[in-house]
């Protein structure tokens, strides 16, 4: 049986136009947000997206603030995590997604952690990859030697116009960065990471939020945490000291791979989100 077609919306959300790879949108399903982390974008879900809406889900998945052209505010400041993770409620609105089921990676997965902080009460379950509880991350990039030698990048990116000009060399070697990433992938990224203001715009996150102000605490949702132990971005202390805000049921899933876990373990991946998702029924609750 063919997959289900992803197609590529353009919504409103906040005074912005957020370009999404939606799935199954307008169908009966219940509903998945997917959100993709630095430096990749919706792309990168489209295999999970199919698996998901062969299973009777729909799906969204955006290209945030600062990755679609039509959200790409110029202040630094417009960039805070609080303003991007308002963003994706904004957008569930905007599809009808009263309550929802939030999977993301990377930053992707600091917004997600920030979104179910915050808006506790849209989100059914909540999967994670890569990125632990911003507490425990942020408490490591403070304290852990290993974190903090991990981390060396991220106060790169946060100096002025250095790192566009840097990573616009990067970006047209996809083998530094996307070497796990098939060719498609590549190519939709680069329709972002090839051009000065999409480099400004995405970089931004980074300096927007060198301190957040965000109290991050107790997480009551079901939560589950996927992460690879060769991880060059993310140190085991993070992940760890993740479980202490944990209220609710837990599990952490770790796996013999690096940071891009979709692209390196997706079979492992899929199964993961599946499996926590189905568990977790939004159909059930309310039954």
């Amino acid at each position: 049986m063919e997959p289900a077609p992803i197609e590529i919306r353009e919504l409103q959300a906040n005074g912005y136009t957020f370009r999404c790879r939606t799935c199954r949108i307008d169908d009966a399903g219940e509903p998945v947000v997917l959100l993709h982390g630095f430096p990749e974008t919706s792309h990168m879900w489209t295999e999970v997206m199919h698996s998901l809406a062969a299973k009777g889900y729909r799906c969204l998945a955006p290209d945030q603030r600062g990755y679609s052209p039509g959200a790409r505010p110029a202040e630094v400041a417009e960039y805070a995590i609080d303003k991007i993770a308002s963003d994706v409620i904004a957008l569930a609105d905007q599809v009808g997604f009263k309550k929802f089921h939030l999977v993301a990676h990377d930053w992707g997965a600091g917004c997600g952690w920030t979104v179910v902080q915050l808006h506790p009460d849209r989100v059914q379950s909540w999967t994670a990859l890569s990125i632990p509880h911003m507490a425990a991350f942020e408490q490591a990039k403070k304290n852990d030697p290993e974190q903090k030698g991990k981390s060396w990048y991220m106060r790169f990116f946060q100096l002025p116009f250095i790192p566009e000009l840097a990573f616009g060399i990067i970006a047209s070697m996809p083998v530094l960065f996307w070497a796990k990433s098939k060719s498609e992938e590549i190519v939709d990224y680069q329709t972002i990471f090839s051009k000065f203001e999409g480099r400004k715009a995405t970089l931004n996150w980074y300096r927007a939020n060198r301190e957040i102000p965000i109290p991050y605490g107790d997480i009551k949702l079901t939560t589950r945490l996927i992460w690879g132990n060769k991880d060059i971005a993310v140190a085991r202390a993070g992940v760890e000291a993740t479980q202490a805000y944990m209220k609710g049921e837990y599990s952490l899933i770790e796996l013999d791979a690096g940071h891009t876990l979709v692209q390196e373990k997706f079979e492992d991946v899929e199964h993961v989100i599946l499996e926590h998702i189905q568990r977790h029924s939004i159909k059930m609750e309310s039954e």
